[in-house]
C-alpha cells in the first residue's frame, strides 16, 4: 500500500528482541480505514485490528496496540518504540533494506482516483494529491502529473474539495466508502496496480517473531479465515 521515505532509519539501532518482552507491541497508524482506524471508543479498529488479534492468539503471544504517525512509523519500529508494523504497508525492496517483512496478508490492492463529480480531470498532466511517502505518491512523482503531498489521508480528500488538487490517488478500498457516502465525489474509471501486497514489518533482528507471525498468517490462509476477513472488510482480492 504505502511507501516510507527511509531517511535515517537505516542507521538506527535496536536493543533486545521482541520476544524477550512480556508483551509484543503492535504498531499501526489508526487513520486509514478499513485497514486501521480509531473507533468511537478511542480504540484501534478495522481489518488489521481483527487480523492482528487473531494472529497473536494463534502465535500464543500477548499483544498490545500502539499508534504512530505514518511518516515516522519505520524509524520508530527500528528504534524500539514497538515491535511490529501492521498498518497497510506494502512490501517493497526499499523498505526491506531497513526492516524485515512477514509473508503478505493481502493481495495488491488497486489504487484508484477520487475526484469531484462532473470534473474533467487530466490524470496525465493535472494536479494529483497523495499521502506523503506512499507508493501512490511515488507513482505520481514519476508521472507527468503534478504531485501534491499531505500528511494524512483526510487531507488529500480535502485538497480535492477545496481545489488544491484535481484528484487523489489512494487505495481503492480506502476511497470507495468515501465516494459511496459523498454525492460530490466519484471514483474515476482508471486504476493503477502498485505494490506487491501488504505484510507485517518487524526489525531484522526479530527472526523468531517473524517466524511466529508467518506461521499464524499461513494457518489463516490454509483454513480460509484470512479470506473471510478480507471479504468482511472489503479489502480486495482473496487468496
Amino acid at each position: 500500500m504505502k511507501k516510507i521515505l527511509l531517511g535515517t532509519a537505516a542507521l538506527a539501532l535496536t536493543t533486545g528482541m521482541a520476544l524477550a518482552q512480556d508483551v509484543v507491541r503492535m504498531g499501526t497508524e489508526g487513520a486509514y480505514p478499513p485497514y486501521n482506524f480509531i473507533n468511537d471508543a478511542g480504540e484501534v479498529d478495522g481489518f488489521e485490528r481483527e487480523l492482528g488479534d487473531e494472529l497473536c492468539k494463534r502465535a500464543e503471544l500477548t499483544c498490545e496496540w500502539v499508534t504512530n504517525e505514518w511518516d515516522s512509523i519505520i524509524p520508530n519500529l527500528v528504534s524500539g518504540n514497538y515491535d511490529t508494523i501492521i498498518a497497510g504497508m506494502s512490501i517493497t525492496a526499499e523498505r526491506d533494506e531497513v526492516i524485515d517483512f512477514t509473508q503478505n496478508y493481502t493481495q495488491p490492492d488497486p489504487s484508484a482516483y477520487l475526484a469531484l463529480a462532473g470534473a474533467d480531470v487530466d490524470l496525465k498532466g493535472g494536479v494529483i494529491a497523495a499521502q506523503t511517502n506512499t507508493i501512490q505518491a511515488g507513482f505520481v512523482a514519476e508521472s507527468a502529473a503534478t504531485l501534491v503531498e499531505f500528511a494524512t489521508p483526510d487531507e488529500t480528500v480535502a485538497a480535492v474539495r477545496n481545489g488544491e488538487a484535481d484528484a487523489v490517488l489512494a487505495d481503492k478500498s480506502y476511497l470507495t466508502p468515501i465516494a459511496d457516502e459523498n454525492d460530490d465525489l466519484v471514483l474515476l474509471e482508471q486504476e493503477e496496480l502498485i505494490g506487491g501486497g501488504v505484510g507485517m514489518g518487524v526489525r531484522e533482528s526479530d527472526t523468531e517473531l517473524k517466524d511466529k507471525f508467518n506461521a499464524a498468517i499461513q494457518s489463516m490462509k490454509d483454513d480460509g479465515s484470512l479470506n473471510a476477513l478480507i471479504e468482511k472488510w472489503e479489502i480486495g482480492a482473496t487468496f
